[in-house]
């Protein structure tokens, strides 16, 4: 029998302790990114980038003094925290009340219509937390957000999950984040940023990348949770041949580096991994940025989720793999999600966000002319080789050597040494 949320008791529609009429709060930009012109895409939203972050020590002493309770933040809400402050979530500034929280849940859009894939919400178990209090995030010491209180309400946990992740079941790992890791309630607020978190890899924000790409180029983002491999790179530079890239175009490899699921390899390591990989390729036409985001695993409606952040970096392209952000049964092993289903939906979904996608290459080795699609292969008659990554993982811990066809070298050499 497989147990669901509402198996746990969250069910609750029920909204409480609201200090104004619900609905969703216009969207507001405190401080304006700088954005060089010429660059090809616009931010999310038609508007400019948000920039929450206060900038004088001065500035920071009256927020914070505005605050009368501390709070540890956990490391999914400083991922949130800092999409939100960095303009990364443009065009919300806030984290979600419960209007604009049951609008994105119930139809993948802000109030307004605009499309948002994914909630993006302050959690709670705090009784005593009230709206109108301000609170302030901290990492340790340090004080990343102030966040002024708007509304706190009981989420509708299991209609969350079965439309965000097309199941309420917890052997799906998103559903199971939401059931046990998020707190009882959720509570709406203004973000008022004072410092980013402190990270073992950088952060580039969406103004600062920007600032960086080729003005008029298309930028086909590449988003990945794990090592690099050859048919990975293989992947993304043939992407720029596609003819929906225009001349001189340029790929963003943009791999999230924040809280995913349990058997994956931690970010830490994997940002070493990227950083081998990118002195080792030296790829003029390669740029290599990292994102602190925290996975759902939310398949099609996190592809959406991942397109707009990419916009907001200034992409104007984005490719889309084969079960993208997808997940297996932690009982059965089986996919929640089609192997195609996130191409099509960002397929329908392209137009209205601007941003174009790119159906990744079903890629395979030959013997015969290395790396090239399983199709050409078949027709051709090409011996295709084959390594699983359960086969990889048992090579990798045996001391074995990895094909240099399958791994980059480098790559092996920094997983041997830390995983």
């Amino acid at each position: 029998m497989m147990f669901t949320l509402a198996a746990l008791s969250l069910l609750s529609t029920a909204s409480a302790f609201t200090t104004a009429p619900l609905g969703a709060r216009q969207v507001t930009h405190l401080n304006v990114a700088s954005e060089i012109s010429t660059i090809k895409q616009v931010p999310h939203g038609g508007g400019a980038l948000v920039d929450l972050m206060v900038t004088s020590e001065e500035e920071k002493e009256a927020a914070i003094a505005k605050a009368t309770v501390e709070i540890q933040a956990s490391s999914r809400q400083l991922c949130d925290a800092e999409l939100i402050m960095n303009g990364a979530f443009s065009p919300i500034d806030s984290f979600m009340n419960e209007a604009t929280y049951m609008s994105v849940v119930e139809n993948m859009e802000l109030p307004d219509g605009t499309i948002f894939g994914l909630p993006v919400v302050f959690d709670t178990d705090d009784e005593d937390l009230q709206p109108g209090t301000t609170i302030v995030l901290k990492q340790g010491d340090l004080a990343i957000a102030t966040v002024e209180l708007t509304d706190k309400f009981l989420p509708n946990k299991p209609l969350e999950c079965l439309k965000c992740y097309g199941t309420s079941q917890i052997e799906h790992p998103g559903a199971l984040m939401v059931a046990t890791e998020r707190g009882k309630y959720y509570m709406g607020g203004k973000v008022t940023g004072l410092n980013f978190p402190i990270r073992e890899f950088p952060c580039k924000t969406p103004a600062q990348v920007r600032a960086g790409l080729p003005a008029d180029k298309d930028v086909v983002a590449f988003q990945c949770r794990n090592p690099v491999h050859r048919a990975h790179y293989e992947l993304f530079t043939r992407a720029l041949d596609d003819p929906l890239i225009g001349e001189g175009g340029i790929v963003l490899v943009h791999p999230t580096c924040g809280p995913t699921q349990a058997d994956d390899i931690s970010g830490e390591v994997r940002f070493k991994t990227y950083e081998v990989l990118k002195e080792e390729t030296a790829n003029p036409r390669v740029q290599w940025e990292y994102l602190p985001y925290s996975m759902h695993m939310a398949g099609p409606r996190e592809a959406i989720q991942h397109m707009i952040i990419r916009k907001n970096f200034g992409c104007t392209h984005f490719i889309i793999g084969r079960d993208m952000a997808g997940s297996k049964s932690s009982v059965t092993g089986d996919d929640f999600y089609g192997a195609y289903e996130a191409q099509e939906l960002a397929t329908e979904m392209s137009e209205r966000l601007g941003v174009t996608p790119v159906p990744s290459l079903n890629l395979v080795f030959t013997e015969e002319e290395g790396y090239t699609t399983f199709d050409d292969a078949k027709e051709k008659g090409l011996n295709i080789k084959n390594l699983s990554g359960t086969k990889f993982r048992k090579m990798l811990r045996g001391g074995e050597d990895i094909p240099e066809w399958f791994a980059f070298s480098s790559v092996v050499k920094v997983l041997r040494e830390n995983v």
